[in-house]
């Protein structure tokens, strides 16, 4: 129906519809956000339950255990971080002493070598700390916010599981009857690509702490599982927590180490990891079955960092794999889907025609036709 109208009108519909989406999940990201992150973890865990209610197992005790082997494992990365974080603060007087001596060194550097005083150099970092305070307490505030998620997070989860079949009985009739085959479809592709981006990602989090963890424990890097575990959290949000991922080492170098040479080759070492990682681990372990192109990527990235912060960073790469699937299935939006994947066309479908000279073969054979 909404061929029928012209472009201008189908435009407008669009973006008030978009408009009207962002301020609708921007405004109840403090309840969507926990619900997507539960709906999520219970299509990871369906197969596990699933499979003990197999084992003649009653569904609610199915339920119960899975969630809590899932549980168990959180647990342990968190027990294992925070033992790493201890042992790291122990060292902070130490560190944050060295780091103010190099921050005075870099002071005086930039006093004799730009005739910039030291005192306007103070009164720019005291200026930019003011600005970075609000982004402090935000991000702060998220993590609270998190925190409390993360109670409610199984809470949810065992709803989704224990009323799976009410959700989809209602999806499915939601469409018409000659449509259950098409939403059958899509249902069980969706399914398939979220359980497979997430057990890839484990692996993929997996091989890149290793990988990190070796190159800091070689360069004699302090902290070494600490950084490399967290450069391979951090690397779950495309783009951004790469970058974010190799300053804390080089950070870290900086302050505990004399000299430049260990931060260029935790840089070289981290390029070659990224290397690997974009080149062989995301596209045949992560993104083998939805691939979303970067240009994309990193657009629903910082479209979910502005919606939902932190939350919507690690949620959007699933979503957007998710939007892929349903437009794929969907005529009318099938361009959309094209859009979001990496499948690049050789040309366009429409050129410009192509300007011939007066007495070129092709346009005498057609003169003389």
């Amino acid at each position: 129906m909404l061929k029928q109208y012209p472009f201008y009108v189908k435009c407008t519909v669009i973006l008030l519809g978009l408009i009207l989406f962002v301020y609708v999940i921007t405004g109840l990201r403090e309840i969507l956000a926990p619900l997507s992150f539960a709906l999520l973890l219970a299509i990871l865990l369906n197969p596990l339950v699933n499979r003990l209610q197999q084992w003649k197992i009653p569904r609610v005790l199915s339920i119960c255990i899975a969630l809590f082997l899932a549980f168990l494992f959180i647990a342990g990365v968190g027990y294992f971080l925070s033992a790493q974080i201890a042992g790291f603060t122990d060292q902070f007087p130490l560190m944050k002493k060295k780091l103010v001596q190099l921050v005075e060194n870099l002071q005086r550097d930039i006093s004799r070598r730009f005739d910039i005083d030291v005192e306007k150099q103070q009164a720019a970092m005291e200026e930019a700390g003011a600005k970075m305070k609000p982004l402090i307490g935000s991000t702060a505030g998220a993590l609270m916010s998190s925190i409390a998620a993360l109670i409610l997070l199984p809470v949810y989860s065992f709803l989704f599981l224990y009323y799976k079949n009410l959700l989809l009985n209602f999806i499915y009739e939601v469409f018409a009857k000659e449509n259950f085959k098409e939403v059958g479809v899509v249902l069980k592709q969706t399914k398939g690509a979220i359980q497979h981006y997430m057990y890839g990602l484990v692996v993929e989090t997996s091989i890149v702490a290793v990988l990190n963890s070796l190159a800091l424990l070689i360069l004699g890097v302090k902290y070494w599982i600490l950084l490399g575990v967290l450069g391979a959290i951090l690397n779950i949000i495309p783009y951004i927590g790469g970058i974010i991922s190799v300053a804390l080492p080089v950070l870290i170098a900086t302050v505990t180490k004399e000299g430049l040479h260990t931060q260029v080759l935790i840089m070289i070492c981290y390029a070659v990891i990224q290397f690997i990682d974009n080149h062989f681990l995301v596209p045949y372990i992560v993104s083998s079955k939805v691939k979303i192109n970067a240009l994309i990527s990193i657009v629903f990235v910082l479209l979910g960092n502005a919606a939902w912060g932190v939350s919507g960073m690690f949620l959007c790469i699933p979503f957007a794999g998710i939007l892929k699937i349903i437009f794929d299935r969907i005529d009318d939006l099938k361009p959309w889907g094209r859009l979001l994947g990496d499948e690049i066309p050789v040309r366009p479908k429409a050129q410009w025609p192509i300007r011939r000279r007066p007495g070129s073969v092709k346009n005498a054979k057609i003169k003389a036709g």
